[in-house]
């Protein structure tokens, strides 16, 4: 099990940990978090079973990465992973809902995927990004997987067109090798859409790409989140090792 890892939030006198869920009652906050950032902060629409919380059948299958206020013991920040050998039973990733993956199986038995990543707005700080990764790293190396792929999102608050605009930035910055490159199953349209406009990378994509992660071709638009989403791809093999004290932090 993931060991727990504390940190001290000293500007707002907070304590943070993070630890991966050991019980249904774990997952249920991390959903009930994912429904208030998703469904009530970012209009998503949310087919669960369940009000107030945010409930898919890719849920039962991945392990979730929980950080916590001590204090309180409040869920304020988290992530889904689906490690491949639990992806192989299910029979796909989350990502292929969206992409097709066809060019990665090769990679797909050392794969990793993470998404549903967010963080409760009173917490959106430094500390509570770095306790994710950290998390996120402790469990790549623990069990020895050579990647970490998921969908990252751009808002469409606009039509679009600032995401299109993102991407060409992507491209320009990170586009991974053809072997690597993915297709959207329902494509953003980008030839009808202004690319030209001031492109300022969403600070998770921004982190991703420091780290050393590639964007594995075009977006795809996700309709319930009125999102644009890329696919990124991180060889542990390509860490930055300047960036990773903010994503390999020691256990």
């Amino acid at each position: 099990m993931l060991q727990a890892d504390r940190r001290e939030h000293r500007e707002q006198r907070r304590t943070l940990s993070v630890s991966l869920a050991t019980h249904a009652d774990d997952v249920r906050a991390a959903q009930a978090l994912r429904y208030k950032v998703f469904a009530e902060e970012m209009g998503a629409r949310l087919n669960s079973r369940e009000p107030g919380l945010d409930i898919d059948l890719f849920d039962a299958w991945c392990d979730h990465l929980l950080v916590r206020d001590d204090d309180s013991n409040e869920v304020v920040g988290t992530y889904r992973i689906l490690p491949p050998e639990r992806a192989r039973k299910l029979g796909t990733y989350y990502s292929d809902t969206e992409f097709d993956l066809t060019r990665l199986q090769h990679i797909k038995s050392r794969m990793v995927e993470v998404g549903r990543s967010c963080v409760h707005p009173d917490y959106r700080t430094g500390a509570t990004i770095s306790l994710l990764w950290s998390g996120l790293a402790a469990y790549m190396g623990r069990h020895g997987y050579e990647y970490l792929v998921g969908c990252a999102s751009i808002s469409m608050a606009d039509g679009g067109h600032m995401a299109a605009s993102i991407h060409r930035e992507l491209k320009a910055q990170a586009l991974s090798p053809v072997e690597w490159r993915v297709f959207p199953r329902c494509p953003l349209p980008l030839d009808a859409l202004d690319t030209r406009q001031q492109a300022e990378i969403p600070p998770l994509i921004r982190g991703y790409l420091k780290a050393g992660a590639y964007v594995c071709g075009d977006p795809a638009w996700d309709p319930d989140f009125n999102t644009a989403d890329v696919l990124i791809l991180l060889p542990m093999s390509r860490i930055n090792r300047r960036y990773a004290k903010h994503f390999l932090a020691a256990e």
